[in-house]
C-alpha cells in the first residue's frame, strides 16, 4: 500500500526511514523537544494543532479507501487475484482482509434474509456482476487557486494507463 510515509533523519548519512501513518503521528506526539518545552508555550500549542491536522488527513484518507473498498469489493478482490505473484498489492494486509471479511459478510446477510425466500433457481447471486464497477476512464478534476509557474503537465499516451 502506498500509505507509508518516508522521513529523512538527522544523521550525517541521510539514511530513509519508512513509516506508517500512525508511527508517524506517534512520533510527532512523542517529540523529545516538545517534551521540554513548557505547557504554555506557542511552539507546544501549534506542534499539537500541526499533529491533530495531520491525524484527521490521515483518517479522512484511510477512511476514503474503506468507502472504496466497500462500494468495488467484487472487483478489488477480483484484482488481487489476478494480480502476478511478484506484484506489488494495492491493499495493505489489514485492507485486503477487510475487503474478504466484508464480501463473505454480504454474501452471509444476502442469503438469510432475500435469498432464502426466492425460488431456488434465483438463490445464485454473482456479486461481481450485481456490484457496481468502478470507473477507471474517469477523469480527476481540479481547480488552481494560485498561478504556478514552472509545472508542465504532459498528455498521457496509451502505454502510460
Amino acid at each position: 500500500m502506498a500509505d507509508s510515509l518516508v522521513e529523512m533523519s538527522d544523521s550525517e548519512d541521510e539514511s530513509q526511514e519508512v513509516m506508517t501513518p500512525a508511527e508517524l503521528v506517534t512520533k510527532l506526539e512523542e517529540e523529545k523537544n516538545l517534551q521540554r518545552v513548557k505547557g504554555v508555550d506557542l511552539r507546544a500549542g501549534v506542534h499539537r494543532m500541526e499533529t491533530e491536522r495531520i491525524r484527521y488527513v490521515l483518517s479522512s484518507y484511510l477512511r476514503s479507501r474503506l468507502q472504496k473498498i466497500e462500494k468495488y469489493f467484487p472487483h478489488i478482490l477480483e484484482k488481487e487475484k489476478s494480480r502476478a505473484e511478484g506484484d506489488p498489492s494495492y491493499l495493505s494486509p489489514e485492507e485486503f482482509a477487510f475487503a474478504k471479511e466484508y464480501l463473505v459478510n454480504t454474501e452471509t446477510y444476502l442469503k438469510s434474509v432475500a435469498l432464502k425466500h426466492m425460488p431456488p433457481n434465483l438463490q445464485a447471486v454473482d456479486l461481481g456482476k450485481s456490484v457496481q464497477k468502478p470507473n477507471l476512464d474517469s477523469f480527476v478534476f481540479l481547480r488552481v487557486k494560485q498561478r504556478q509557474d514552472n509545472i508542465l503537465v504532459e498528455p498521457e499516451t496509451d502505454e502510460q494507463r
